[in-house]
């Protein structure tokens, strides 16, 4: 049975149920003599945040002329972060006081996000886990909830950062500040792993896809004054899917598209801004169907930078010397 077949019939069994360019720099002035960053390596930055992100997939059928899609019961959240030279780290909850959560009983969503920092490389973690899916289907008029249908998508990507005047921290973790406007090319490789639970009390299966991808990616920060900054960027890839049922499997041409979008005001110590981004992943999931799996993110912010006890910053000096990092 393909994987179109599957949804369908949990859908109609719970319906039954109810009845730029490299750098802007001035052609006659050498890289050497600007400052394009400062650094904030003695700085722990904190910051607390608004952030409405989900994993939905768009479903094609190749046998009917039928599109639909399976869209999370979608969470507001608010939560916090902090960052120490290499690594940044958060975390996030969906209260219940929030207009978009008040439907939220029996549902879940959680979503971790990490991003290191290792010389030139960035290395991103993502994990989605959602339970609660509406399906939609415009040709035929539906819009339902299937309580019990259950994702769970692990992955993220690693990107080697080729302008050293570009600072990417200035963008995710404020612990750097871009000073000149500067933008880089970002090779990434992108992987993920989901696995779809299509329960209803007639179906219990599962669905498992595998993706991999090479991205080439270009971002550009554009400084416009002294405390503004705004960042933006995508990538356009290809690779390759594996998805599997229990009675079938398929390996098939995969490609990725990612815009994104930075706004950050920063003063001293204190910073406010904006992030959205918005990821697609395009592949066949079996024979009879094509997927387009796509992950929106956006995030509000506030935050500060607090000096950090001076045994940290010296133990981190020690690691970056070992690891031969630049601090």
């Amino acid at each position: 049975m393909g994987l179109t077949k599957k949804i369908l019939l949990i859908l109609f069994t719970f319906l039954g149920n109810l009845s730029w360019s490299q750098d802007s720099i001035p052609a006659l002035v050498s890289s050497d003599s600007i400052k394009y960053k400062v650094q904030f390596s003695d700085k722990i930055t904190g910051r607390l945040f608004f952030v409405n992100t989900s994993n939905s997939v768009n479903v094609q059928s190749r046998n009917q002329d039928v599109d639909y899609n399976l869209i999370p019961n979608k969470q507001d959240r608010l939560g916090a972060s902090i960052a120490f030279r290499a690594i940044a780290l958060s975390f996030s909850f969906a209260p219940s006081f929030l207009s978009e959560n008040k439907d939220n009983e029996d549902s879940r969503l959680f979503n971790l996000r990490l991003k290191g920092f290792f010389g030139q490389w960035l290395q991103t973690f993502n994990l989605y886990e959602q339970k609660g899916f509406f399906i939609e289907i415009p040709e035929l008029g539906i819009d339902s909830y299937l309580p019990k249908v259950k994702s769970l998508k692990i992955g993220g990507s690693t990107s080697y950062i080729f302008n050293e005047n570009f600072s990417y921290r200035a963008i995710v973790s404020q612990d750097e500040k871009q000073l000149v406007s500067a933008g880089t090319f970002m090779p990434t490789i992108v992987y993920y792993y989901t696995k779809y639970d299509l329960i209803d009390d007639t179906i219990d299966e599962d669905f498992h896809s595998y993706d991999l991808a090479f991205a080439p990616s270009y971002t550009y920060n554009w400084v416009p004054s002294k405390n503004f900054l705004i960042s933006a960027g995508g990538s356009v890839g290809i690779g390759v899917n594996y998805s599997k049922t229990e009675t079938e499997s398929l390996t098939s041409i995969l490609t990725e598209l990612n815009f994104r979008g930075s706004i950050v005001y920063d003063k001293n110590n204190l910073y406010l801004g904006g992030h959205y981004s918005y990821l697609v992943l395009n592949h066949n999931a079996d024979r009879t169907t094509y997927i387009k799996d796509n992950i929106p993110y956006f995030e509000l912010f506030i935050g500060y930078r607090f000096k950090a006890p001076k045994k940290l910053v010296a133990k981190a000096n020690t690691i970056d010397e070992k690891l031969h990092l630049k601090k």
